[in-house]
């Protein structure tokens, strides 16, 4: 059995969701697995697994626009305490002494990894933008170049890429595997239904849709996500309900909503997309990612993507919204069993088990 390091990146939630689910099955297959992550992937995962918290790259957003300066200053006025947590995690890995590395988009254990001439394992959605081929419209080409220099930069060549995605493409090299979106078990136990409402989900304030909300009296919106000095409380025109966050009443929101519109990140996209959700994407105004995950959603027939949070948007969805449901029941001929090997993750945990059963030093490779 091998001794294992498992980087998480904490932006968000969608990496660390995953990697309690793998984490779980690793330990499960008799592996010692040391977790490292940090803001929002720590609080997640340090109840139940041995983690070691860092410092990491941090995002700020207003009104759905990443804040350059907002970022800039938020990373650099911690760097104090960034040295002081990179010391401690340099010392895991010489009293540890992991067999190799598993990266979730976490930079400090993956180039510590190639300083210490560790296998390196990269298992995330964000590689696919590296090492898949994507179609994408001539203004977004120099966001693409730009979003893969930052792969790079964040991310060393990885030995292997374990690479999930919602979208298919061709992949660059040998060593990039494609998967389908791993799902939390307590997405796989949910039962979709038909409520009367619309979840919407957004990351920090954006008041330009909730301004927008107000404007379709007749529709009903759940909230979640708009943290703005106690504004999470019933809002003043009844079709919009704030509630504060937990994961079991989000959860069943999601099962039960008429739609999803939210931001375009990749977790909630895969979720709504195994639920049979129509989406409205609004994608982050600076992140790539969030831009290519709202194209997918269009080419796949199943979500929309919504450059304005403005009235005309919001109606056009509302009328595409038949449309696309009769999307995801046509795509339903696929089997129940291979629906359920999706639930369960097999293929993923598959090739990782067969890789780590191997010899390690055999994933050692130069470059991708």
């Amino acid at each position: 059995m091998s001794r294992i390091i498992y980087g998480v990146s904490g932006e968000g939630s969608g990496h660390s969701s995953r990697a309690r689910e793998m984490v779980r099955h690793l330990q499960e297959r008799g592996h010692e697995v040391k977790v490292v992550s940090y803001d929002r992937g720590y609080r997640n995962l340090a109840e139940d697994f041995d983690c070691l918290r860092v410092e990491g790259l941090r995002i700020i957003s207003r009104n759905n626009r990443v804040s350059a300066l907002g970022t800039v200053w938020d990373n650099l006025r911690r760097g104090r305490r960034a040295w002081q947590r990179l010391r401690e995690l340099r010392t895991l890995f010489t009293s540890f002494r992991p067999d190799c590395v598993i990266t979730d988009f976490e930079p400090s254990t993956a180039w510590l990894a190639r300083i210490h001439k560790l296998p390196l394992i990269s298992l995330d959605n964000q590689h696919r933008m590296r090492y898949m081929k994507f179609d994408v419209p001539g203004w977004l080409r120099f966001e693409q170049w730009q979003t893969r220099a930052i792969i790079r930069l964040m991310i060393p060549d990885p030995d292997v890429a374990l690479t999930i995605t919602f979208f298919r493409g061709e992949v660059t090299n040998a060593r990039t595997f494609l998967f389908a979106p791993i799902l939390r078990r307590e997405v796989c136990l949910l039962q979709a239904r038909q409520g009367d409402f619309h979840l919407v989900y957004m990351t920090g304030q954006f008041d330009s849709l909730v301004a927008t909300l107000r404007q379709f009296p007749s529709h009903r919106f759940v909230v979640y996500g708009y943290n703005d000095q106690g504004r999470s409380r019933r809002g003043t025109g009844e079709n919009l309900e704030f509630r504060e966050f937990s994961t079991d009443g989000f959860l069943q929101d999601l099962a039960a909503c008429q739609s999803v519109i939210a931001t375009a990140g990749f977790t909630l996209i895969s979720e709504a997309m195994y639920l049979q959700k129509p989406y409205l994407a609004f994608p982050m105004h600076g992140q790539f990612e969030q831009k290519l995950n709202a194209l997918c959603l269009e080419r796949l027939g199943v979500g929309m993507d919504g450059n304005n949070a403005d009235c005309e948007t919001l109606a056009e969805f509302f009328l595409r919204m038949p449309t696309l449901a009769a999307q995801y029941r046509r795509q339903q001929e696929s089997s129940q069993e291979s629906l359920q090997k999706e639930c369960c993750n097999d293929e993923i945990k598959a090739k990782l088990d067969s890789l780590l059963n191997g010899d390690l030093a055999l994933l050692k490779h130069p470059r991708l």
